[in-house]
Formats: structure tokens, C-alpha cells, sequence
């Protein structure tokens, strides 16, 4: 009867009773419909504009070095001003981004360069918002209901996942670009109306900094699980981005098959968000750690030749995984960080991962040339493990726990 009493209120208080909470989830919503489109109308805009692969690197490329260079100055002013006028603005200036693509587009006027340009402006935007919107859901939603809120908002995130490259090929065509932009500018305004303070800022802007880094380095389980995540993050997008659809071509059905092992992935994802509203795990730092050890499943199921049906199910059991993953340790990094750290600490965290993408990309450049293709998938497999279980040895894993009522 007591554990009944006391789990009663918790529902009742449930984030989506929380009006701001529910605010912030249907901007995510908007967004996301336009963010699940963009990659595909942003290659097809390149290509005919009559750019290449060359062309497409150089336009990814500028739209993913701003986010590195700016992630830190995001992290710092999400620290120092409003959060919710921070993601305003960054969603606005995406907004303006794609709008501006979208028009030149129409017009006949786009090139590669203009093109690149827009990308990057967009890229700057995620710089800013990243940080400010982690430090958001910790000021609106109470410690003890972080992890469903986390798991809530991965929910429509993950649902557009499954179906927006399919709409996104037919969007495309009648204004994929526009709708985009729309829907940030939307956002941008939803975002403004949650009005949350402004933490309080301690020194300069570069003593921010200062005083961040060490905040971060004093923290051995931060900074041990971004370092494994950086190698962890750089072996699974060599793996399974890079080198899954080479091996599907040499291997099985090509496109075809590829895209069935796509839509396990993002299947798994999304039953992912499922069991994350149903268990709530105590130990939620070393849950998000040996979450990551399914990820090594599809890279060896690609790389030993497994029958198709075994790479599909170890894809989807990928997918459950890693939002169990990343659900676990968003909600132990903002119930364990002081929110006017969480900016910095979430940019510091956001550098290696993001680092990671031309690293693992490299890498795996490199190691083609000597490695046959089947062998480097395994290689990355044994990488991820390995990062996952040296991890496991912090002893400090085990001490960031879930906060409870």
C-alpha cells in the first residue's frame, strides 16, 4: 500500500501536465517534420544545382565545422542569458537559413556556394541551441521526472524518423526547404513563450569558460564517458553509415535491403522511447554505458555475412538500445550537473562527439585501404565494445544514480 501512495502523485504530476513541458515538446514536434526532410532536400538541392560529390562534401562540410567552432560559445551564453530567448533566436536564425535556400532555390539564383553559406548559417544555429535547450528541460521539468521527459521528448523525434525520408522524397519536390524553415520559425515563437531566467552569470565570458572546463574535468565521469563516447560515436558512424551501405551493395540486395536495415534501426529507436516511458532504471550513468554495447551487433552481423533477417534484428536491437542509451544518460547529465553548469558542461560534452564524425570518417579512409571492407566493420565492433567496457571500470559510473521523490 505504501509504494501505491507514493507512486500516485508522481503520475499526477506527470511533465506533460506541466504546461511549459508541453510547450517544449510541441516545438520539438514542429521541428522536427521540417529537420527530418532537411538532409534530403538539402543533397537534392546540390545535386540539381549539377553539383557532384565534391560539391555535396563541401556543402556538408560547412554545415557541420560551424557547429564544432561555436558549440563552446553556446555552451557559455547558455549559462549566462535566457535559455528560451537563446533557442528563440537560434531557431529563428534556421529558420531564416532555409528560408533564404528555399528562396534562391525557387528563384534559379542557388549555387554551391549559396547553398554552403545557408548551411553553415544553419550549423551556427545548432551551435547555439544544443546546449541552451538541455539547461531548458532541467529549469522546466523537476529532477525526479527528467528521465520520462527526456524519454517524451525523444518520442516525436524518433516517430518522424520512421516515416520523414519517405514523405521527405515527395515533400521535397513542392518545397521541402520552405516547410523547413516554417517550422523553426514556429518553434522559435513557442520557445520564446516559455520566458525562463536567465542563470546567473559569474565572471567574463572567457572566466565562464575557464571555470567550465574544470568543472568538466573535475567530474571523472564526464569527461571518461565523452572520451569513450567519442570513439564510440567515431566507430559506429564508420561502421554503420559509411562502410553498412558499401557491404549491403557487395553482400545482399543493395538499396533495397539498406533501406530495410534503415527502418529496423529506426523502428528500434522508437520501441527505445517506449521502454524508457516504462522503466525507470536506477543506476541510469552505468545503464547508458552497457546500453552501448548492442551497438557492436549490426557492424559484425555486416561484417561475418549474417543472413539479412539476423542484421535486421540486431539493427532493431541497436536502435532499442542506444535511446535507451541516450535517454539514461540525458537524464543522469541534468540531474547531476548544477543547472547553471549544464551549457557548458552539455558544449564540452557535444565537442567530442561531434568530433568524432570526420574522425571515424578518416579512420575508416585510411583503414580501406589496407583492411578489407568486412574487416573494418568488425574492427569498429571491437572498438565500441571496448570503449563500453573500459567505461564500466570508472568507478564513478556507478555512483551518478537517478534522483528519487
Amino acid at each position: 500500500m505504501e509504494k501505491v501512495t507514493t507512486e500516485l502523485p508522481s503520475r499526477r504530476a506527470a511533465p506533460l501536465r506541466n504546461a511549459a513541458f508541453r510547450r517544449f515538446v510541441t516545438a520539438s514536434l514542429i521541428s522536427a517534420t521540417g529537420s527530418a526532410m532537411a538532409p534530403l532536400a538539402l543533397a537534392y538541392s546540390v545535386i540539381d544545382q549539377g553539383g557532384g560529390a565534391r560539391a555535396l562534401g563541401v556543402v556538408l562540410a560547412t554545415n557541420t565545422v560551424p557547429i564544432v567552432v561555436f558549440l563552446l560559445v553556446g555552451g557559455v551564453l547558455a549559462d549566462r542569458v535566457s535559455r528560451s530567448r537563446l533557442l528563440f533566436l537560434g531557431n529563428l536564425l534556421a529558420a531564416t537559413a532555409q528560408g533564404a535556400l528555399a528562396v534562391t532555390l525557387a528563384t534559379g539564383h542557388a549555387t554551391t556556394a549559396s547553398i554552403a553559406a545557408c548551411g553553415f548559417v544553419s550549423g551556427t544555429a545548432v551551435a547555439f541551441t544544443v546546449p541552451a535547450a538541455h539547461g531548458a528541460v532541467a529549469q522546466i521539468v523537476p529532477a525526479e521526472q527528467l528521465q520520462q521527459a527526456n524519454a517524451l521528448l525523444r518520442l516525436p523525434d524518433n516517430a518522424v524518423k520512421v516515416l520523414g525520408p519517405a514523405v521527405g522524397g515527395v515533400v521535397v519536390a513542392v518545397g521541402g526547404l520552405a516547410w523547413d524553415a516554417v517550422t523553426f520559425a514556429v518553434a522559435a515563437v513557442l520557445l520564446l513563450g516559455l520566458r525562463l531566467d536567465a542563470p546567473a552569470a559569474v565572471s567574463s565570458v572567457l572566466g565562464d569558460l575557464r571555470e567550465g572546463w574544470s568543472g568538466f574535468w573535475s567530474r571523472t565521469w564526464l569527461w571518461t564517458y565523452t572520451a569513450a563516447g567519442t570513439v564510440l560515436v567515431a566507430a559506429w558512424l564508420a561502421g554503420f553509415q559509411l562502410l553498412g551501405p558499401v557491404v549491403a551493395a557487395e553482400r545482399y540486395a543493395g538499396a533495397r535491403d539498406w533501406g530495410l536495415v534503415q527502418g529496423a534501426f529506426a523502428a528500434g529507436l522508437l520501441a527505445g522511447t517506449v521502454v524508457c516511458l516504462r522503466w525507470r532504471p536506477y543506476r541510469l550513468l552505468a545503464v547508458a554505458v552497457v546500453a552501448c554495447l548492442p551497438l557492436a551487433g549490426p557492424l559484425l552481423a555486416l561484417g561475418y555475412g549474417l543472413p539479412l533477417p539476423w542484421v535486421l534484428l540486431a539493427t532493431l536491437l541497436a536502435g532499442v538500445a542506444l535511446d535507451v542509451s541516450v535517454v539514461a544518460w540525458t537524464s543522469a547529465f541534468q540531474q547531476h550537473v548544477p543547472k547553471g553548469e549544464l551549457g557548458r558542461m552539455s558544449a564540452f560534452n557535444g565537442v567530442g562527439e561531434r568530433l568524432a564524425i570526420p574522425l571515424g570518417y578518416l579512420l575508416t579512409a585510411l583503414a580501406a585501404g589496407t583492411w578489407d571492407n568486412r574487416a573494418v566493420l568488425v574492427a569498429c565492433a571491437v572498438l565500441i565494445v571496448a570503449a563500453a567496457v573500459l567505461n564500466l571500470l570508472v568507478r564513478d559510473v556507478y555512483r551518478i544514480n537517478a534522483l528519487r521523490n
